[in-house]
């Protein structure tokens, strides 16, 4: 099968994929959106809203509907490493068994991943990093597609361990959630206090997945578009010959060279879903909210004078 079909038959599967996930997730389009395009990207999301917004229910749907394993970690002050990696204990014949944890899985929820200390934190990077994991001396391979969800909540700051910087740049998106428009909560209070049972049907198998997110690496981009990202990127950085004065007023540290990467894989995800055969700037700005937002650290001043990071990316166009 050429690229072209491949891509003709991915928008195809993509628009029956949104409307399972919308038998159970009402509205939140924006956000169903991008964490489907971190996975056909091959990246990682961190989830950014306050309780309630059914962030968990979220997860779980898609990965129903993707037909891949699910597990959830509630991250808690006291969780350790081996209590995500698994651990070696000795059997009934006095030998050394490994029994996995539950990074074991397809799609992984760190439920409030802010909550555990950063010893804990870290056990996710190398299996976020190098979709492997290494216990007792021993390197265990993990299952693709392997993809983390993190959610965190920005109320409450309290027994809190803000994500290092450098995990922080692991997450391919920051993704805010937002309150549902009155219609919305409307539909979900109605669909949530009914009796009615929702089948969500499995539409793709783990294969196909993997299949896809080497399709997507496979489509052309023109050298513009690339520059136009690497440029964008490298107006972040105050230091930088090309920083915009936003920047070098409000911003302490700007974004990596990952953050380039994201932008283009993510760019040509947006273009596959729309059914175009390579992006264009338009698709690298419609990502680049959510790839920059986390990646960019404003000053004291910024958040004095109350400037956003969106203002910043918005300038940055």
């Amino acid at each position: 099968m050429s690229d072209v079909v491949a891509i003709e038959q991915f928008v195809k599967q993509y628009k029956d994929l949104k409307t399972e996930i919308a038998k159970v997730i009402i509205g939140q389009e924006t956000v169903v959106n991008q964490i489907l395009i971190s996975i056909f990207s091959g990246g990682h999301s961190l989830l950014i809203g306050v309780p309630g917004l059914a962030k968990t229910l979220m997860v779980n749907t898609i990965a129903q509907a993707l037909g891949l394993d699910f597990k959830r970690i509630q991250f808690t002050p006291d969780l350790m490493p081996s209590d995500i990696l698994g651990s070696e204990i000795l059997d009934e014949d006095r030998h050394f068994k490994f029994i996995k944890g539950p990074i074991f899985s397809n799609i992984i929820l760190a439920d409030e991943i802010n909550r555990t200390p950063p010893k804990t934190q870290a056990a996710l990077l190398e299996a976020m990093q190098e979709r492997a994991v290494t216990v007792a001396g021993h390197h265990y391979k993990l299952s693709l597609p392997y993809f983390v969800l993190a959610t965190q909540n920005p109320i409450e700051q309290e027994g809190t361990y803000p994500l290092p910087e450098a995990q922080l740049d692991r997450f391919m998106f920051a993704i805010n959630l937002d309150y549902p428009s009155f219609k919305e909560e409307v539909d979900v209070v109605k669909t949530t206090t009914s009796d009615n049972q929702v089948t969500v049907n499995p539409l793709f198998s783990a294969q196909q997945i993997v299949d896809f997110q080497h399709l997507i690496r496979r489509i052309p981009v023109a050298d513009n578009v690339i520059e136009y990202a690497v440029d964008m990127v490298g107006k972040t950085r105050p230091n930088g010959d090309t920083a915009t004065d936003l920047v070098k007023t409000y911003i302490d540290w700007g974004a990596g060279p990952r953050a380039s990467q994201n932008l283009i894989l993510a760019a040509k995800t947006h273009a596959a879903i729309n059914g175009k055969f390579s992006p264009d700037i338009e698709n690298v700005q419609a990502v680049a909210y959510s790839i920059l937002r986390h990646r960019i650290i404003k000053n004291y001043k910024a958040e004095a004078e109350g400037v956003s990071e969106e203002d910043i990316i918005k300038s940055l166009f």
